[in-house]
This record gives structure tokens, sequence and C-alpha cells, in this order.
């Protein structure tokens, strides 16, 4: 007989506590291999393919595609066990109960059953636990859309009101115990209004409490407030009052990577007292190097590599710019190596990939690691390793035909040299009018790290290094 067993939304590491569903892979009744990816989630580092740990028939499938949810969420459940064939599987009902005994159920589900261990699912727990996953799915599997409620609640909030009121003033909804919050954005949210999540009752499993319930509540809350008794006006004309409250334009939804990167931003200039220098500086000498070594024959040098070791340098005399401030301790805390970001426009948004160990790396390694991350970011294939850990930001917005820029610190890194166009402009050389290869330089950096005297002297040196590049090509 066979089995049906639940899979949820595995911890996907770095921290991340929910996922967007963008793309099924399978259907219900689709027959699926172990360890064969069945859904692709996009978290707020990247996007990826979950791979299931168990063989055999999808019964059920658990969210629509746009639809977030939390780690731990329900995902699918399989049938799994008995022959193996795929007919008997299929007619294994979402609540059917094992029948065989125990030692046959445990034969049956380690047959079926991974090697590879997702965080939260291993290969080798109790039986007690597997007993359990079974009569989770049993329940779970009679009503098989629990993400819906909170994916439909934004959509019509005039009519959720009344329900939002009761969550929040409404007796014997409050939680007596741990509030059950697992995303540390929906505790900033409701922190930052003032809203008690005590008092809010959560509509995700288990009583979680998802980022649609605070919307609501919040909604509730300010209603009053925003509209104290206009109750003749509606009902005298009902139609024009719903056109007067009704939104205008349209909304699109600060989630996945657009609203991991709003949030950062947020963050950056509420945290971060910045400032910004910049300079302008002949690159005509530096345009010449790197015609010369990559018509020396071997693998091709790009003009990022280049600048990159030049950041790498100037940190080098600079230490205090490669750094970040722990606030907790009240603390600069100078790191030892440079991990090296640079920002990257995909099709899905801003990302920023890093280089790690920057500092150790030629002008030849540096250009390959720099292709191999563009062309990650451009196929959406960037891992959280490849997006985390930067000390330093490199942004070269002269792609987008633009001299400056004023750039936002990528938080919790304390500097970031922002790169210009270069372009033919006249220019004093050797005492004479010329006309040059000129770039605009601009960097922005954390006030509590350093002060303008050692912001400039970085500046100044990166300048010179672009117009003077003789000096480092010993060690590029």
């Amino acid at each position: 007989m066979a089995q049906v067993l639940e899979f949820k939304l595995p911890d996907l590491g770095e921290g991340l506590t929910e996922a967007e569903i963008v793309r099924w892979l399978v259907g219900v009744g689709d027959v699926v291999a172990i360890d064969q990816p069945v859904v692709e989630v996009e978290t707020a580092k990247a996007m990826v393919e979950v791979p299931c740990p168990y063989g055999g028939v999808v019964t059920a499938r658990y969210g629509e595609e746009g639809t977030e949810l939390p780690v731990g969420a329900p995902l699918l459940t399989v049938a799994v066990g008995g022959t193996g064939a795929p007919e008997e599987l299929a007619e294994a009902a979402p609540g059917a109960a094992p029948t065989a005994g125990e030692g046959a159920a445990e034969s049956a589900v380690s047959s079926e059953y991974s090697g590879n261990v997702l965080v939260g699912y291993g290969t080798a727990g109790p039986a007690a636990r597997r007993r359990r996953v079974r009569h989770e799915s049993h329940a779970v599997a009679k009503a098989p859309e629990p993400a819906a409620p909170a994916a439909q609640a934004p959509a019509a909030p005039v009519a959720s009101a009344p329900a939002a009121s009761a969550q929040v003033a409404g007796s014997g909804t409050g939680h007596e115990g741990p509030v059950p919050v697992i995303s540390p954005l929906v505790r900033k949210l409701a922190r930052d209004r003032g809203l008690d999540l005590r008092e809010v009752r959560g509509s995700g499993p288990e009583g979680l409490i998802l980022r649609a319930d605070v919307e609501l509540a919040l909604a509730a809350l300010d209603r009053p407030a925003s509209a104290p008794a206009p109750a003749p006006a509606r009902a005298a004309a009902p139609a024009a009052s719903s056109a007067v409250v009704a939104p205008v334009g349209e909304r699109v939804p600060l989630r996945g990577v657009r609203g991991a990167v709003a949030d950062k931003l947020s963050r950056s200039r509420t945290e971060i007292p910045d400032a910004t220098c910049w300079v302008d500086a002949d690159a005509t000498e530096l345009m010449a190097a790197r015609t010369a070594m990559n018509a020396a024959g071997g693998p091709k040098i790009s003009l990022l590599a280049l600048l990159a070791r030049i950041c790498v340098h100037a940190l080098a005399r600079f230490p205090e710019l490669n750094s970040t401030v722990d606030t907790a301790t009240r603390e600069i805390v100078r790191l030892p190596d440079v991990h090296l970001g640079f920002a990257a426009q995909t099709p899905r948004g801003l990302v920023v990939p890093v280089v790690k160990d920057a500092g150790t790396r030629t002008a030849e390694s540096l250009t390959a690691e720099f292709a191999r991350l563009t062309e990650a970011a451009r196929e959406s294939a960037l891992t959280p390793a490849d997006l985390t850990g930067g000390t330093f930001t490199l942004n070269n917005y002269g792609v987008f035909g633009v001299d400056g820029s004023t750039p936002i610190i990528n938080h919790p890194e304390a500097a970031m040299l922002g790169v210009g166009r270069i372009i033919p402009k006249p220019w004093v050389h050797q005492g004479e009018l010329a006309v040059r290869q000129v770039v605009q330089l601009s960097f922005t950096f954390d006030h509590r790290v350093c002060d303008g005297g050692t912001a400039g002297g970085f500046l100044r040196y990166v300048a010179d290094c672009v117009e003077q590049p003789a000096v480092l090509l010993r060690t590029l």
C-alpha cells in the first residue's frame, strides 16, 4: 500500500525565511524521481530549483505561482511505497493511511527517500518523526490550498476590514505564548507601525503570522482615522464613494529581488550617515595599457578587472574603508580580506554578486570571475553564497551612459566606488589643451568609519592610478 508523505519548503540557508513560487515543474499525477526538482522559487537573494527527497506520484500541490510561502509550509504531497508502479501509486488518496506493519512502512519510506539531506530533511530520522509526517500529510491534504487565504487577502482590503479589525481588537484572538512569526520583515513592519503582534491572528500554517495579516490589521487600525463617519454619503451615492476610495494606478508588490533591494537600500539610508566626493580623471593611459596587455596574447583583461585591482591596492593603503560598523558594541570592525561586490543589472532587477578574495587574484582571474558571475546573474543562477559576504562594492554605472552618481552604500559595508562612462573630453595635458579619455569617479563612504581626509585620500589614490597605471602593472 502506498504512503502519502508531505514535502515542506525547506530551509534554503543564509537566514532566508520565505520564498515565492515562480514556476511549478510538476503537476498533480506526475511521477517524480528522488531528488528531482519540483518547483522553482525566488528568495530574497536568488532563484533556485527545489528538489523533492521523495520518489513517487504527486497527489497535491500547495500554493499557486506568485504565492509567497514561509519556510516549513507544505509544498506538495507524494504517494510513495507499494510496488512502485505508477498506476498503484496514483490510486493513493491524499488521506490514505498505511496498512502495512511498521517495519514494512519504514522499508518503503527508506526505499523512496533521497540519500541527500536538505536542511530539515534528514535521512536517518527516528520512526516517530516519520509517523508524525504521515499524520500531518493526512490532515493537510484534505484542504490542499492553505496558502490561498494569505495570497487572496490583499486583493480585497475593504471587504476584509471587519475581519482584520476583529483580529486586532476582538477578545480571545491574541497569543498567550510566543508570537508565531518567522519573517523578520513582518516583525519590522509591525514594529515600525506600533502594532502589537500578540493581538494579530495568523492565517499561515499553525497560526503563523504572514505579511498579509499584518497589512490587514494595520489597514483596520488606520481606517477610522482616514474615514471618520462618511455613512450618509455612502448611503446616498455608494458608487461615487467607491470611486473615491478605489486605488488609482498599477500596484507592483515589493517582493522577491525587488523587495530585498528595497529593504536593504532603505536600511542603508536609515542607518549609515553617508557622504560622497568625486573627481574627474584622465583614463587615457589606463585604456592604452589595457589595449597593450590584450594585444600581447593570452586571456583578455577587462577594464572592470583593472579597476578592481586599483581598488584592492587603495584599500591596502586605507584599511579603514574595508570595514563594517557593529552598532551593538559600537565598534568599527576592520576586515582582513577584500571580498569585492559589483553591481549587475539583470532582467529581474539589480543584484550585487561578490568576488571572494579579490585581493589575492590577478587581473586575469578577476576578469574570469566577473564574467562567470555576470552570466549567472543574467540566467538567475546565482546562489546565496554568490550574493553575500561582500566588504566593498565597485559600481560601474558608466555602462548606462551616465557620467556621475551618488550611490547608496551596500549595507553593512562602509564604502562604494562609482565609475562613470569614459568619453573624449577637452583636457589640459602636459600644459596643452588636448582631447583625452576622461572618467568621473564618485566615492560614497560611511562617515562613522573615517573623515573626509581619509575618503579623499582613497579617491585621489584611485584617480592617480587611473591616470598613471604603470606603477601597478607589475602586480596585475
